[in-house]
């Protein structure tokens, strides 16, 4: 009987003012909690009887709103990071605020600003992906992600900032111009895009080289910390719930204490910069009045569920019980859990629901494929199949193996910390042929090049090597009920 009312703050850059008064607005209407998507919008779930009062409220104090459907996704940046988590660039905040400013109308496709140097806040999940260069100042990498597709193009020339906004509306005038070319066309090609842009009309530069991402290394981000000399506050709910009681106080506290902005951050989490150590206890005492914890395990916070999604929680909670209960370390690797075709989830290690029959209104039979990004790069677009139709009582054991084979990945890239982004053609020509070897009963997959450490199988043990009464690890199958498999043919975007 709910319907939620998605608000969109550009960049994640909220007003403490304006966020009062959206939750007053709520309370009017008695909603209690509101969420945080992974947009950096706010959520709020409002009934059905109260919509209309509720966005009578929103429309008085001027805030613009959607219903139900997200048909103007916010822009999302790396703003947040900023100061925090990003060191050594160019790219500050009044850079950040000055595209922003710059674009003046409401972008129909996702549009991604964000600095290379950082990882927390995801590159490449919009459809305009904007990366700031390393090699020249003010200029930016572009990367077309193409709707409702996987494919992926790197533009060869870099765009000056003070053209982001007038090239982002350009480019996207002529995606929506031509749905049939660049919407839900795995066909789609870049060249054909910016042959169909006027150049002339943009400061522009050749790029020396393509765009260099970082590796993903998430950072924690909770807690009352300290930076420079002054502190930054990130708070996460594990329910993805925060109580419009407490953050209409965190809205006064700032306003109290000169603080003209908070943020919300990729992980539906917000953060607060700038916080002076005279106003430290002030904080603290706020966080002590509401009971929030801090300090929830690393394994926890790297994870990325859709939004709107209690199933994608319950879930992420059932495997975060299980990778606490083995001690599994998890530094590195970010995993996603996605329920719906088309949503867009950042992750390392992929875990998707599907069913095994899907008959118009008939699902049944819920399993899970495992799914690993190429390089175990979350702002990679490919991937192979790690593990397929898992039941969900198998699937902790089956991360747990994902997880040591991003481990042996990691150990053999050292020396290797940077990686150039390549386009989708090359990729594909680039899958090498590899096989794995699957279990017939319960699909759990024994892969040579990691072994199985359990059972003193070390890595690079071929199959065939094993011995006669090698069994499966989880359902004591048989040898010879294993069936090789082609690994590449498995390879999906």
């Amino acid at each position: 009987m709910d319907q939620t009312v998605i608000i969109n703050f550009p960049g994640g850059i909220i007003s403490p003012g304006n966020l009062y008064n959206i939750l007053v607005a709520a309370t009017k209407v008695k909603i209690s909690f509101v969420r945080f998507g992974l947009r950096q919008q706010l959520l709020v779930d409002a009934a059905t009887y109260n919509l209309a009062t509720f966005t009578g409220e929103l429309d008085m104090i001027g805030i613009e709103y959607e219903v139900g459907k997200n048909q103007f996704p916010n822009i999302i940046s790396s703003y947040p990071a900023e100061e925090i988590f990003i060191r050594n660039t160019w790219v500050t905040g009044g850079v950040y605020k000055d595209i922003l400013d710059d674009i003046d109308f409401k972008p129909r496709v996702k549009v991604n600003i964000c600095d290379g140097n950082q990882s927390f806040t995801p590159m490449l999940t919009g459809n305009i992906n904007w990366v700031a260069s390393v090699q020249a100042e003010h200029y930016w990498h572009l990367i077309i992600r193409f709707p409702k597709t996987n494919v992926i193009y790197e533009w060869k020339k870099l765009g000056y900032t003070t053209q982001i906004a007038k090239l982002t509306k350009a480019i996207e005038k002529i995606i929506m111009a031509h749905p049939s070319l660049f919407i839900d066309n795995e066909m789609a090609k870049g060249e054909d895009l910016f042959d169909l842009l006027d150049e002339d009309n943009f400061v522009l530069k050749i790029a020396e080289q393509p765009v260099i991402l970082s590796n993903f290394n998430l950072p924690y981000y909770e807690g009352l910390n300290r930076y420079n000399n002054k502190y930054w506050l990130g708070i996460y709910r594990r329910d993805e719930l925060f109580s419009i009681a407490f953050l209409k106080k965190l809205c006064k506290l700032c306003l109290d204490t000169k603080l003209g902005q908070l943020c919300c951050t990729s992980w539906k989490t917000i953060m607060i910069k700038g916080i002076e150590e005279s106003d430290k206890l002030n904080w603290n005492n706020l966080l002590e009045e509401f009971e929030l914890n801090m300090r929830h395990a690393a394994n926890e916070l790297n994870f990325q569920v859709e939004d709107n999604c209690i199933e994608g929680l319950e879930l992420k909670n059932y495997l975060v019980r299980h990778l606490s209960i083995n001690d599994t370390r998890t530094f590195g690797i970010c995993f996603g859990i996605k329920t719906r075709k088309k949503s867009e989830i950042f992750s390392s290690i992929l875990i998707r629901k599907r069913y095994l029959l899907n008959l118009l209104f008939f699902r049944l039979f819920p399993v899970y494929d495992i799914l690993c990004a190429q390089g175990f790069n979350p702002n990679e677009r490919t991937g192979e199949i790690f593990s397929r139709s898992n039941p969900k009582a198998i699937l902790p054991e089956q991360i747990r193996r994902a997880i040591y084979k991003f481990y042996k990945h990691r150990q053999i890239s050292l020396n290797t910390p940077e990686k150039m982004i390549q386009p989708k053609a090359e990729e594909s020509k680039q899958a090498a042929a590899s096989f794995f070897y699957q279990c017939n009963s319960c699909l759990t997959i024994y892969d040579e090049e990691i072994g199985e450490i359990q059972n003193n199988i070390p890595p690079g043990r071929k199959f065939i090597n094993l011995p006669e009464d090698y069994c499966c690890v989880l359902c004591d199958g048989e040898k010879s009920n294993f069936s090789k498999i082609n690994q590449a043919a498995l390879q999906t975007l």
